[in-house]
This record gives C-alpha cells, structure tokens and sequence, in this order.
C-alpha cells in the first residue's frame, strides 16, 4: 500500500458552484431592483455555466494535478517509479530539459523542479509549492538509496 507524502488536485470541483452563484447574484439583482424575476432564465444561465465549467476542471485535475507516493511521483499523465528517482537538491536545468506530465513547457503559473533520474538525465518536475514537492521528492530518493557500508 502506498502513502501519499505530497498532492496537488490541479483544481477542486467547488469551481462548479461559480456558475449556479453567478445566476443566484443576478436573480437577487433582479429582485432587489423591484423587476420581475427571470427564475427560468437564472436556472438556464446556472446550468450553462455549469456545463461549460464541467469539462474546465476535468481537463485542470486530468492534467494538471500531481502526487507524489511511496511508489512514485504522477505528474499529469505520466508515471515516475520511485527508483528512478536519484536526486532533487543542487540539480541544475540543462537547456533542453523534457517537462514530466506530457506538455512542451511548465504550465503557467507552476514553478519547476530539476529532478535528476537514475540514468544521469534530468526532467522538469513542476508545482504550486515547488518547496513541498521537493521535500517529498527528496523523501522519496532518499528511502530508495541502498545503504552505504562504511
């Protein structure tokens, strides 16, 4: 069983209130004014912005969430065993650097992490708080080191 040790969902579905709260907020206006009240009107407007909104977040958590677990880090779409995993302090970005999680570059808004794999080549971890993603990530390379004899 594994033990999540860092988690970013990308976007939670509270995002889906934002259209039925919109709708609410113009029928109190409507309301407030003394006008007549488009209840059917509001609804449709709730539902539209809900339907529009649905496949926003899908895509946000699909793509643009990450968890880092005793097996490994998920970053977006893609997998990354815990063995591969060799070093995240002091890594520097070779120019070039393949973005983990599918895309061509960091997402906005995201700060990126050297990672440094088993191989010798270092991919482009990515986070909110690159600071927690880093400590996990350091947690994790350094439970799968083999012990050193001295």
């Amino acid at each position: 069983m594994s033990r999540t040790l860092y988690a970013e969902p990308g976007v939670g579905w509270l995002a889906l209130v934002w259209g039925p709260l919109f709708a609410l907020l113009g029928a109190v206006a409507e309301l407030a004014t003394g006008g007549p009240v488009h209840t059917v009107a509001w609804v449709m407007v709730a539902i539209g912005l809900c339907a529009l909104t649905l496949p926003w977040v899908y895509a946000r958590r699909r793509f643009l969430s990450l968890e880092v677990t005793t097996q490994g880090l998920r970053q977006g779409r893609e997998q990354l065993e815990a063995a591969r995993i060799a070093d995240v302090t002091g890594v520097g970005t070779p120019v070039g650097a393949r973005v983990l999680g599918g895309g061509w570059t960091v997402p906005r808004k995201y700060d990126e992490l050297p990672v440094k794999l088993d191989d010798g080549t270092v991919v482009l971890a990515w986070a909110r708080d690159v600071e927690a993603l880093q400590a996990a990530l350091s947690e994790l390379a350094s439970a799968n080191q083999p012990e050193k004899d001295s």
